[in-house]
């Protein structure tokens, strides 16, 4: 079985996934600074439900530095033994950063807003915005990993900018692959890899879809930034008034 992982940087073509939603029928199709954006008219994704996901794993150096780490400093202070372990981020490694899936909208009545863990701003499926944030399901928590997008209303999105952040501020998107996979609703899948990270941003744009000559296109961005969404906010032109908040914890 093929990972998500090891097909990241091979064929730009649509390539057979088997380890994904859809088993064998499943496609992924690759966004890159080559081919940096697709069609999701052309690939019928304009319809039912598009769902957008947030997945990372840390790179090997920094899990093995992790590990040994706390070796050393259990053995230095033995209670260290007896604290919960590390966050995994889907189970693809252990992680000490909250990276944060959220996105930009603007409908073509003007509504302008964000959907994003903080501030519990987690959206409506079946109103405006036609986005709905969700939980990581193979944690069933409200981690804000997911994001569903009511592709039945598709006519009223002028624009969204899908973005990742770090909740707790801790630059680390050069220590983890990071990969945003929107599905479409008959199984294909369209991956970002968050490449070339800036070592010192906070933040980084991945996605916009907006249309183009009367088709709904995802042209991949990948852009960091030192600050949060703010930044981004200014980066795109939104114009949307910014203040402090936090996540909830239910």
């Amino acid at each position: 079985m093929v990972s998500i992982w090891e097909n990241w940087r091979r064929s730009r073509q649509p390539v057979a996934k088997f380890d994904t939603i859809g088993g064998a029928s499943s496609y992924a199709i690759e966004l890159t600074k080559r081919t940096p954006q697709v069609s999701l008219t052309g690939q019928d994704a304009t319809h039912g439900t598009l769902r957008i996901g947030l997945s990372w794993r840390m790179r090997s150096a920094d899990v093995m530095s992790t590990v040994g780490h706390k070796r050393l400093n259990a053995l230095r202070h033995p209670l260290e033994l007896f604290k919960p372990g590390e966050v995994v981020g889907h189970t693809m490694g252990l992680v000490n950063v909250d990276f944060d899936l959220a996105c930009l909208y603007e409908l073509e009545d003007g509504t302008k807003g964000v959907v994003q863990p903080l501030g519990n701003l987690i959206g409506d499926f079946g109103g405006p915005p036609y986005l709905k944030l969700s939980g990581d399901d193979r944690f069933g928590s409200a981690s804000g990993e997911t994001i569903y997008a009511n592709m039945d209303h598709a006519d009223k999105f002028r624009r969204l900018l899908i973005f990742v952040y770090i909740y707790d501020g801790t630059p680390a998107f050069a220590r983890a692959d990071v990969l945003v996979t929107l599905i479409t609703a008959d199984g294909t899948h369209i991956e970002i890899g968050l490449t070339d990270p800036n070592p010192s941003a906070r933040a980084c744009a991945v996605a916009l879809i907006e249309r183009e000559k009367g088709e709904l296109v995802a042209r991949r961005e990948v852009k960091y930034v030192y600050g949060f969404q703010s930044e981004i906010d200014r980066l795109y032109g939104w114009g949307l008034a910014w203040g402090r908040a936090t996540k909830s914890s239910g």
